[in-house]
């Protein structure tokens, strides 16, 4: 318990950072409650931020509040394994497209991230990254019918697809009827900007391509799931490339 309440604490830590730096002038009250936690606690972390050496400065009085050195540099980043995962899977995603932007680095931070995971860890991750196919872009059609899906839609596929478990997700199809499926996410495929969830149907008890942005809602299920043979879904792999 005490080791977790530490790992919560330097999180804060590195978060207050962040958000001194990129929103300047904050109050204590406002950090409080961004971080829910007690204005004491705002409080203990500033000094000992201050300990640390950062440059952080306090305006006194009425509507007062503290800011970091806008000249200060926040640092090394300190990401979690999740995020790590993210950003190698984000990177591979916009080296497989070509994309002729912003790439000229990616090489070297993608061999760094690699670097900080241990052997077990890189496995899992390139499992991960061979689950995500990209495959062609989207018609102008498809294009002007996509609206971005709920955010909490997006979190609990997300952690679905990595932890592979299943999900039930209340879907619109393209008629606009909706409907209860349970779902395994196997593989997700971009055909830019689109992104589709291949998995296996308990409903149907089949296959099934699922469009992200038509799931109105998506809950955890109870079951854990194994990888089926790519064979399974052919005819979704049929011109898609994974990422490996």
């Amino acid at each position: 318990m005490a080791r977790a309440k530490t790992n919560d604490r330097l999180k804060r830590l590195e978060q207050l950072a962040v958000q001194l730096k990129q929103d300047g002038l904050c109050t204590v009250k406002d950090l409080a409650q961004a971080h829910q936690v007690s204005e004491r606690t705002i409080a203990r972390d500033l000094i000992l931020m201050r300990e640390q050496g950062m440059p952080i400065d306090a305006d006194r009085g009425r509507g007062g509040g503290v800011r970091l050195d806008s000249n200060w540099g926040v640092g090394r980043l300190n990401l979690s394994y999740a995020e790590a995962v993210d950003l190698l899977i984000s990177i591979a995603v916009a080296e497989q497209m070509q994309s002729p932007i912003f790439m000229a680095n990616m090489g070297a931070i993608r061999r760094q991230l690699v670097a900080s995971f241990s052997a077990k860890k890189r496995q899992a991750v390139d499992g991960l990254k061979s689950r995500v196919l990209i495959g062609t872009t989207a018609s102008t059609f498809v294009q002007n019918s996509l609206s971005p899906p709920p955010q909490r839609v997006v979190q609990t596929v997300h952690q679905a697809f990595i932890e592979r478990s299943t999900v039930v997700l209340r879907y619109k199809d393209e008629s606009g009827k909706s409907s209860s499926r349970e779902i395994e996410p196997h593989y997700l495929l971009l055909n830019y900007p689109v992104w589709y969830i291949i998995a296996f149907d308990h409903l149907r008890d089949a296959p099934r391509t699922f469009r992200f942005d038509r799931i109105l809602s998506a809950t955890h299920g109870d079951a854990r799931f194994q990888l089926l043979p790519k064979s399974h879904f052919q005819n979704a792999f049929d011109g898609n490339a994974p990422l490996i």
